[in-house]
């Protein structure tokens, strides 16, 4: 018979990877259940694939890391490794309750630090070697994304118009416990069904990437203390995540599926593969990151960008001219083709501002956030772990 501690454990990492799972299929298939390619359970189960193969792969990287690395794995007896399981799930259970986005594999990694120090026994340079990565992803995204958006987003979309099926590619059954197509949609171009194609490969790399991030959150502690094998480790979360891509995730599917459509589609593809590669890049590393952070600053970035081709950069150097504060909107006025767009300091200032995508304090509050989620769980578990008997 298991003990009632671990029993306890791998519930409390079954919560984790649920939530995670209803987190994370919104963000990486919102756009294409929002344009009708997919269902919420063909999207669902692209997650819990994909998911898995994230996990089951690169994931194991991350793993070691979280297990092991930032405190050696002995420091995770049954008692701490739920205590730093809990403080993710009450992370998680917080953000899904009040909108607050929380980064998991931050507050996990905060969790891991408190213990650490608790103990005297964190790693100074993995740790280090993960923060100096939380600094450098997010900048090395919003400048990615920033020269994208100045110099040649409106050349792609005028070049690549991707354009979602206003009524979706294909006729659903309007009947029965399952959608299934019916046929064709005769309105739908060829154009149409490849950005299709595109956003569904997309929504499958962010999944894998999701998976191979986040799948370290729910069980490395347990793994990292000897408790579950590696391999019954990542099933145990490739499944919970997808328990969660099948309930809870239809409402987060439901809000960023109807929040992105101000976001036009080759910008979320955009964001999305410069994001996806990012935090899978750094999963090869076996350094935990957040999706969520480096998208927003992706998103932030390729608004920037385009908002400062108003100003050219040797008039903003010298003082000429001013570059927009704002987020520029990329939803202005589009090029017919890639010969109609307006040169650098030749576009009209009020059409790239004219719908910001995004308030500057609003990003603001989110980044603070992000910040704060982390720290406070690395307060509380230094406190709880503490005052515990070693």
């Amino acid at each position: 018979m298991p003990e009632p501690l671990l029993v306890v454990g791998v519930l409390v990492a079954v919560f984790v990877g649920y939530n995670i799972g209803g987190s994370s299929t919104g963000v990486a298939f919102g756009p294409a259940v929002g344009s009708k390619v997919v269902t919420k359970a063909g999207a669902a189960g692209l997650m819990s694939v994909f998911a898995l193969l994230g996990g089951w792969t690169v994931g194991r990287n991350v793993i070691q890391t979280m297990g092991g690395d930032i405190v050696p794995s002995e420091q995770f007896t049954l008692a701490t490794s739920v205590g730093v399981l809990f403080f993710v799930g009450v992370a998680l259970l917080v953000s899904n309750r009040y909108g607050v986005p929380a980064s998991t594999s931050m507050t996990a990694v905060g969790s891991i630090a408190g213990l650490g120090v608790a103990t005297g026994t964190l790693k100074m340079a993995s740790m280090g070697r993960i923060v100096s990565a939380w600094v450098v992803a997010p900048v090395i995204a919003f400048w990615l994304c920033a020269v994208v958006g100045r110099y040649a987003y409106p050349y792609l979309d005028a070049a690549f118009r991707l354009d979602a099926a206003e009524n979706g590619l294909f006729t659903w059954s309007e009947g029965g416990r399952v959608a299934h197509p019916t046929g064709v949609n005769d309105d739908a171009t060829t154009r149409q069904f490849v950005a299709s194609a595109l956003v569904v490969a997309i929504g499958c790399y962010m999944a894998f990437s999701a998976g191979a991030s986040n799948t370290a959150n729910a069980v490395a502690p347990l793994v990292g203390g000897g408790y579950l094998g590696s391999d019954v480790g990542v099933l145990i979360a490739g499944g919970a995540i997808a328990l969660g891509a099948f309930t809870i995730a239809r409402r987060t599917l439901d809000t960023v599926g109807n929040d992105l459509t101000d976001l036009p589609l080759l910008a979320a593809l955009i964001v999305e593969v410069v994001s996806a590669t990012l935090i899978t890049v750094l999963s090869v590393m076996g350094i935990p990151a957040s999706l969520a952070v480096s998208a927003t600053m992706c998103i932030v970035g390729l608004g920037w960008g385009r908002a400062t081709r108003t100003v050219r950069a040797n008039d903003a150097l010298s003082g000429e001219g001013e570059a927009p504060v704002s987020v520029g909107s990329l939803t202005a006025e589009r090029a017919e083709t890639p010969g109609d767009v307006p040169g650098i300091g030749e576009e009209d200032p009020e059409d790239l501002a004219a719908a910001d995508l995004f308030d500057p304090a609003t990003v603001g509050r989110v980044v603070i956030l992000w910040v704060l989620t982390p720290s406070i769980a690395a307060a509380a578990s230094y406190v709880l772990f503490s005052l515990l008997p070693s």
